[in-house]
Formats: C-alpha cells, sequence, structure tokens
C-alpha cells in the first residue's frame, strides 16, 4: 500500500532508471543518431549512400527505442515507489528515445518503406513508444497541478485524493507565471508527441510526397531541437551529473555498477555489425536509387520511392491510403 500522507525527508535514489549509465546512453546514443541521420541524408543528395552510416544508424535507433520503451515500462511498474523527480527524468529519456527514432526514419525511410515487415514493425515500436510517453505525461501533468515536483512522496500520490489532507506532503502549484508556464509546457509536449506521430505515421506509409529533402532536413532539425532540450533537463536535473529537484538518501545513482557499465557497452553493438559490412563479411541493400532528372515543377523534388513501395499484404493492394 502506497504511503500518501507522510512524505519521508528523503527520497531513495533509482539508479536503474536516474543512474550515469542510463542517462549517458541515452544521451550519447541520441546524439550519435542525429549526427548520422544528418550524415546519412547529406550523402543521399550529394549521391554518396553509405551502408555502413546507415546500418549504423539503423543499430543505435533500434537500441534507443527498446531501451526507452523499457525505462519507461520499468518507471511505470515502480510508480507506488519512484518520487515525481525520477519520472520526470524518465520522461525526458522518452523524449530522447522519440527523437532518435524519428531522425532514423528521417533518413532511412526508403529502407522502411521496401519492406512492409520492417515498415509496420517500426510502426508498432513508435506506438508503443508514444502510449508509454504519453502516459508518463499525463503523470507528469498532473504532478504540475498538484504541486508535486519537489515532493518525496511516490508518483502515484496524484491520483490519491485522501492524501490531499497532508498540505505539506501534496505541495502547492508554483504560483503565477511559473506554474502556469509549466502547466502550459507539458501540454504542449504532450500535444507535440501526438503531432509528431501522427507526420510520422504519414511519412513512413505514403509513397509518394512533395517536397521530400525539405521535409527530411525540417524534420531533422526539429529532432534536434527535441534532443538537446531533453538532454539540458536531463544533465541540469539529474543527481548524476547536476543539482537534482529532491534531497536523496544516497549518491547510488553517480556511481558506475554492473547496470550502469551494461548499457555503455550496448553503444558497441552497432559498431560491429558496421565493421562487418565494412568487411564485407555480412551484405546490406543499397538505398533506393534516385534520378538526376528529379527537379520538376520549378525545382520541386519529388520522390520516386512508390516504386520500391512494398504493400502489406494482408491490407492487399497496391493503393495507398495515405496518399491524398
Amino acid at each position: 500500500m502506497t504511503n500518501c500522507t507522510n512524505a519521508p525527508p528523503q527520497a531513495p535514489s533509482e539508479p536503474g532508471v536516474a543512474g550515469a549509465g542510463i542517462l549517458l546512453s541515452f544521451i550519447i546514443t541520441a546524439g550519435l543518431a542525429l549526427i548520422l541521420s544528418a550524415s546519412v541524408i547529406l550523402a543521399e543528395i550529394r549521391g554518396r549512400p553509405s551502408a555502413v552510416r546507415r546500418k549504423l544508424l539503423n543499430g543505435f535507433s533500434d537500441s534507443q527505442i527498446v531501451q526507452g520503451i523499457g525505462v519507461q515500462s520499468v518507471a511505470l511498474a515502480k510508480m507506488g515507489s519512484l518520487v515525481p523527480y525520477h519520472f520526470f527524468l524518465v520522461w525526458m529519456l522518452s523524449l530522447l528515445s522519440m527523437a532518435t527514432h524519428n531522425a532514423t526514419l528521417l533518413a532511412l525511410v526508403g529502407d522502411y518503406r521496401r519492406d512492409w515487415v520492417l515498415r509496420w514493425l517500426r510502426q508498432l515500436l513508435m506506438f508503443v513508444n508514444l502510449a508509454l510517453s504519453s502516459v508518463s505525461g499525463v503523470f507528469v501533468l498532473q504532478v504540475v497541478s498538484r504541486g508535486m515536483s519537489f515532493s518525496t512522496l511516490p508518483v502515484a500520490c496524484v491520483w490519491d485524493n485522501g492524501g490531499g489532507g497532508g498540505g505539506n506532503a501534496l505541495g502547492k502549484p508554483p504560483p503565477g507565471a511559473d506554474g502556469a508556464l509549466s502547466y502550459v509546457g507539458t501540454v504542449a509536449v504532450l500535444a507535440g508527441n501526438l503531432v509528431i506521430f501522427g507526420l510520422a505515421t504519414w511519412y513512413l506509409h505514403s509513397r509518394q510526397q512533395r517536397w521530400y529533402k525539405t521535409v527530411q532536413v525540417a524534420g531533422l532539425l526539429v529532432m534536434a531541437a527535441v534532443a538537446v532540450g531533453a538532454t539540458v533537463r536531463v544533465v541540469l536535473l539529474s543527481s548524476a551529473f547536476g543539482k537534482p529537484s529532491v534531497t536523496l538518501a544516497d549518491e547510488d545513482e553517480k556511481s558506475w555498477s554492473f547496470g550502469q557499465l551494461l548499457s555503455m557497452l550496448l553503444l558497441v553493438l552497432p559498431l560491429i555489425s558496421a565493421v562487418e559490412i565494412y568487411r564485407g563479411d555480412v551484405q546490406m541493400a543499397p538505398p533506393p536509387a534516385e534520378d538526376a532528372d528529379r527537379l520538376l515543377d520549378g525545382g520541386e523534388l519529388q520522390s520516386r520511392l512508390g516504386n520500391r513501395f512494398q504493400p502489406n499484404p494482408f491490407f492487399g493492394s497496391k493503393t495507398n491510403s495515405f496518399k491524398k
């Protein structure tokens, strides 16, 4: 039974979701994925695609989205013990995961379109990540509205009406402009996640798109901004690198245990696959070819990816519901 009446003076540390290795793994993976995405897009514009970079990017993206789903699942399962401080950090990590896999989608969309299994697997992972992130975001929104941002009570107490009797335990919403800004900012991020998911779904399943490269570049800039914002918040608010908003019982989140090292070692796996491709031990399908004369209608870029779009056999036809 969760105690929502008496707030302890200190919050227990949670290195499993907010340890130095966990946070660094998310930050480094997001940074590498964004750099590789920009490199892949630029190389395709210049007509010099690289199979090694594409494989690296795909590996980092897969690792990040799986870790993002995992850490959010753990946080929701432990909401009876995690404090709002930890829950907010997990939500920021979910934004890093979202930025990583969307940047990868922008760069490698041709690979996903021509294989319906990869395309719908990517769609499923995107949906699961969005669902978990939305649930976490609702918790964060409730934390802000009930003034529990600096509370040491479990985050599950945001739904406890009886615990509201202990005003000191639950706290008070931030006054004036600070409270309004926190609330509006949280709502904006939640709405932005839904909009980005809708656009990413359309982009993934659309076979003919106008302004193809413009969409890639603009989307990559947006994902970079999201990743930078989330990283700054994580670095400033985490116990591992900055100053936490609550007093923790110990400094375990700064220590490097096996779990923290394992998160960092997972970054090596995509490198191994890239080396195998570079040596010729593993073959990777080349990116979709692009004709030189794709400048139509006064310079508008027209994608010919529709010729390489593999429809889902369970839904049947060659038609595209996202086309119009």
